[in-house]
């Protein structure tokens, strides 16, 4: 395979959301990933939406189906001292290991970053958790909709002050599997200059901080606390979702070279002052302007809209529902939406892989694996155990799998 990291191997040890969203990315960039499960029950998400008949296939549901393509899957016992040895082996040859186990497991376990440079000394860790693995706090539970309401971001998400919502797309898990990505890839980097190892701590509440951004140092320069203003912006007008006939669009008007075009589009007579020809003004009346702006909109389409405010190249765009977004014809083009096969049959097509390179450029999305079904394979890849002992630790039950 023609990929940036195929020389890299992969322990994925993840559960539910961002953990297995990390290990999905590295996997996409070429990871040899190996995923270890428990045996028998293997990774929570294996029975999340199994028997839901809109959203599995062949009691495989759409959580593990899509986090879990281009992995193979290993079932070992890493309760049991025996089954940790097996785990050992692998971690040997391994690069990295990654999990997103609770404050504390991994130690419990055995197979904390102490533990596994005794085994390879070498070996990148990289932990993914709610609240990092320090601090006063770091042994809370944590879930995506509480660090999303602990890091701020839920407090400038809504309509309105009273009106506090989460994003819509898991941004908590999401965030913690993306710097976790990239904190494997720099500690690789790292390690090629080095020999070193390392392990990586990352917090899901660190990255919601980190995700404010600007926003949390105009809090610290103003002391002015933010609240929610629904879609509209705190600098720039127009800049908000507007209704039409149909579909709901998006104008947004940065600084104020778009706003004669605007003007002259819409033909609205009471905005056709030069009062407002500064963001500043406009601010100033931002209601009176949005709401003008929309009783015209209203008249028309969404099509009718986008195409005389596209030809005025002014910044617009329709807001997609999901089949919209996932047929436009740029992220078509850009292979955003790729065929995914059930290992026995069947598919159902998944997000892509929006990291694109011009040389090593190879994407090809393997089946999410069945429990254990890569076992044999892998410890005859990775290990120099002989066969007897890979079905001896097989009939002992501390590891599991097909051939």
């Amino acid at each position: 395979m023609n990929t940036p990291l195929s020389h890299i191997r992969l322990l994925d040890l993840t559960h539910m959301l961002s953990g297995p969203y990390a290990g999905m990315i590295l996997a996409d960039l070429g990871c040899d990933t190996v995923k270890v499960e428990p045996p028998g029950t293997g990774e929570g998400t294996r029975r999340l939406l199994e028997d839901d008949p809109n959203n599995s296939i062949k009691g495989m549901g759409a959580y593990f189906f899509t986090l879990n393509r281009n992995k193979r899957s290993v079932a070992i016992d890493l309760k049991s001292d025996e089954g940790r040895k097996y785990f050992f082996e692998l971690v040997k040859v391994a690069d990295v290991v990654l999990d997103n186990f609770a404050a504390g497991v991994t130690s419990r376990l055995g197979v904390d970053h102490k533990a596994l440079t005794s085994i390879n000394p070498g070996i990148i860790s990289c932990t993914v958790s709610g609240f990092g693995e320090s601090g006063p706090n770091f042994k809370r539970p944590a879930f995506d909709q509480i660090v999303q309401g602990l890091g701020g971001g839920m407090s400038i998400t809504g309509s309105g002050p009273e009106d506090a919502v989460r994003a819509g797309i898991p941004i908590g898990d999401l965030a913690g599997g993306m710097f976790a990505v990239m904190g494997i890839q720099a500690a690789l980097l790292s390690k090629a200059q080095t020999g070193e190892g390392q392990h990586i701590d990352i917090s899901m509440l660190d990255c919601q901080i980190s995700l404010l951004n600007y926003m949390a140092t105009m809090y610290s320069m103003s002391g002015d606390i933010p609240t929610p203003i629904g879609n509209s912006h705190f600098v720039h007008t127009p800049y908000n979702t507007f209704n039409t006939a149909d579909d709901q669009i998006i104008i947004a008007v940065i600084g104020d070279k778009f706003w004669p075009a605007v003007v002259e589009l819409l033909g609205i007579e009471e905005l056709d002052t030069p009062k407002f020809d500064t963001a500043k003004a406009r601010l100033a009346e931002k209601s009176f302007i949005e709401g003008r702006i929309g009783d015209v909109l209203i008249k028309e389409t969404a099509d009718h809209w986008l195409m005389e405010l596209e030809k005025a190249r002014i910044p617009c765009a329709r807001v997609n529902n999901m089949a919209q977004a996932l047929s436009d014809p740029q992220v078509q083009f850009r292979n955003m939406v790729v065929e995914l096969e059930h290992p026995e049959g069947g598919t159902a097509n998944v997000p892509g892989n929006p990291i694109k390179f011009s040389e090593t450029n190879d994407e090809n999305f393997t089946s999410p694996p069945l429990l254990g079904v890569h076992t044999k394979e892998v410890f005859r890849e990775w290990t120099d155990m002989t066969d007897e002992q890979i079905t001896a630790g097989i009939q002992a039950g501390f590891i599991a799998g097909g051939d």
